[in-house]
């Protein structure tokens, strides 16, 4: 333990569930108090595997203001500024070019592949702390702490229990019963490829036609900065669909490619690039958000990131909102459970009270854009998704 990092005088015994980049972090973190940190995560090793993603200002001032030495750097150097938005017609006509706002030394809104975010945080795990194949199946608290049990028959006890487990949280149907998936219309196919024709550097492309968006994408930089390797370029694909009721129906779609005739309809050096992609570059799902929940906490267990407030893409606020959770969570429980010690269950009602009406206005506003952006109303449905 270092000296900016004493040990606290109540060292709390915390499980984190979910090794997502806001779990992660607040593990580094509470760690980084004195705290005894155990992150329990599903998948049998750290995943890292998703696409890339656009990391706006305020999730990068999140992870400034997290305070890890060298963990900033780390991530300015994996991605790259956005430089320019580009909005393209069907044919690919040119409709709208606005440079990114930045003021002078202001942090920016990064292009970075999501592997990129996972690996420089868990360079700073204590991977003694990590428990892979291990998927929550029940917790239960008292008033002397939290129990958990889950599938591979570990059983762990102690004082927190902090859900960060995405978007098919198995932490918060028993902290909020009325959780419910909303479809907000989609099928949704991302890739990463190798490609320097389709864009600039820093560039960020939406194809349209009126108010109906049909894919994006976005410059990566180079796939190994240090070698200088080619650019890698993100791409989105969007098509809306009604959801299927059979799960097997919504896993079997999911494993399909773009159909031609969908990629027939936008420009022809996109289409080019999205079949270029090879498939164990290419991740589908379809697309959900969550209602907004009455409550982040309850007792001594909390909720963070898409466990929380689960939101659409059309903000690019959901990875930020749960490093912006991460390290709001860490720091009420520092002044609540440092040298003085404290109750922890009054941190993180404090922690609640903060962030509630912050991840309310974000998962309204993320809604409204993904409607008025749509190509069709979709209906106001809900239901469970395919894992």
């Amino acid at each position: 333990m270092s000296a900016d990092h004493p040990q606290p005088a109540q060292a709390l015994r915390i499980a984190v569930v979910g090794a997502g980049s806001s779990g992660l972090l607040l593990t580094l973190l509470l760690q980084r108090q004195g705290h005894h940190v155990e992150l329990f995560e599903r998948s049998p090793r750290l995943r890292s595997e998703g696409c890339g993603i656009l990391l706006v200002r305020s999730g990068v001032e999140a992870i400034a203001a997290a305070g890890i030495p060298g963990l900033l750097d780390a991530l300015l150097a994996a991605g790259r500024p956005v430089q320019q938005f580009v909005i393209r017609n069907l044919r690919g006509d040119l409709i709208e070019t606005s440079p990114a706002e930045r003021e002078p030394g202001e942090l920016p809104s990064l292009l970075i592949r999501r592997q990129a975010i996972l690996e420089a945080l868990w360079r700073h795990a204590d991977p003694g702390s990590f428990r892979g194949g291990a998927e929550l199946e029940h917790w239960q608290q008292d008033g002397a702490g939290v129990a958990a049990r889950f599938s591979n028959g570990q059983r762990w006890q102690g004082d927190l229990l902090i859900g960060a487990d995405g978007l098919f949280s198995r932490v918060a149907p028993l902290l909020a019963p009325q959780r419910r998936l909303h479809y907000l219309g989609d099928r949704v196919w991302r890739g990463v490829v190798a490609d320097g024709q389709v864009l600039g550097p820093g560039d960020f492309l939406v194809v349209a036609r009126g108010r109906g968006v049909y894919a994006n994408a976005f410059d990566l930089g180079p796939e190994d900065p240090a070698a200088g390797g080619a650019p890698i370029t993100h791409w989105g694909f969007f098509q809306e669909e009604p959801l299927p009721t059979s799960r097997a129906e919504q896993r079997r779609l999911l494993q399909e490619p773009v159909p031609e005739q969908a990629l027939a309809k936008i420009p022809a050096d996109l289409a080019r690039l999205i079949r270029a992609t090879p498939p164990g570059r290419v991740v589908a799902n379809w697309s959900f958000d969550i209602e907004p929940l009455p409550q982040l906490v309850a007792g001594r267990v909390a909720l963070i990131g898409d466990a929380g407030h689960a939101m659409s893409s059309s903000q690019a606020r959901g990875m930020t909102a749960g490093l912006e959770d991460a390290v709001g969570l860490a720091r009420h429980l520092a002044g609540g459970c440092g040298v003085g010690g404290g109750d922890p269950q009054e941190a993180l009602a404090a922690y609640e009270a903060e962030r509630l009406p912050v991840v309310h206005r974000y998962q309204e506003r993320s809604r409204a854009i993904s409607a008025r952006t749509g190509r069709i109303r979709a209906p106001q449905q809900q239901a469970v998704a395919a894992r």
